[in-house]
């Protein structure tokens, strides 16, 4: 047996993961018997998005309280897969759960902060994404979330640009980042740089109705501005 979970953990490890499943599936030992097993298992499931089967794996291995690595790992990785599925509220749990362990880090803040602003917990959600950016500034996810929060909900606009525009600068061509950056000029006050931004975006996306809605949204914006001035 012992054997056969190398090769399954070597298969997972490679990135093969329809053979990894295939040959930890096989196993003698079940995963609910075996945390090892289930927590490999349950690594295989998620990169696969077999997203349920994950969940049941990876709470296996909690219940188990023997290697406090796994713990903290499975406890991320349900955290990614709730918010992935819409389940904020489970999402914001678990990330709660390693928060209160004593987990300091910048994408567990970050991503806290993504499933608050999903429950409308705006102000929680700026306050996560603060703290990511203290562990670590250039964290370009974080900046990105911070600027589109700031633009969205009118915190600070000029602010809202500047994060985002940094957030480009880290990885450029990124079309989410695209995205946040053309809506933070919008709502700036500076329509001809945000469909700039947008139409680049929706080019990189290849047609994301997030970004397409959001362009659709200021190029109705600019037509109605024109037919007021043309009524004054």
């Amino acid at each position: 047996m012992k054997a056969s979970l190398e090769r399954g953990i070597r298969f997972y490890n490679q990135k093969r993961y329809e053979q990894a499943k295939k040959e930890l599936l096989a196993l003698e030992e079940k995963p609910e018997d075996n945390p090892e097993i289930a927590y490999y298992l349950g690594l295989v499931y998620s990169q696969t998005e077999a997203y349920d089967e994950a969940i049941i794996c990876l709470e296996q291995v909690l219940l188990s309280h023997q290697n406090l690595f796994q713990i903290f790992q499975c406890r991320m990785i349900l955290g990614f897969i709730y918010s992935k599925t819409g389940r904020f509220r489970l999402a914001e749990m678990e990330f709660k759960h390693l928060i209160d362990l004593g987990v300091e880090s910048p994408q567990v803040y970050a991503s806290m902060g993504y499933a608050l602003y999903a429950q409308k917990k705006t102000g929680e959600c700026i306050k996560y994404l603060k703290k990511a950016l203290d562990l670590k500034p250039d964290y370009a996810g974080a900046l990105n979330n911070l600027g589109y929060v700031y633009a969205e909900e009118n915190v600070d606009h000029d602010q809202a640009v500047e994060l985002c525009k940094k957030a480009n600068k880290l990885l450029p061509g990124n079309p989410v980042y695209l995205d946040s950056l053309g809506w933070a000029y919008f709502k700036a006050g500076r329509p001809v740089d945000a469909k700039a931004y947008l139409r680049k975006a929706l080019e990189l996306s290849k047609g994301n109705r997030e970004i397409a809605e959001h362009l659709r949204r200021i190029i109705s914006g600019a037509k109605t501005a024109k037919k007021i001035n043309k009524k004054n």
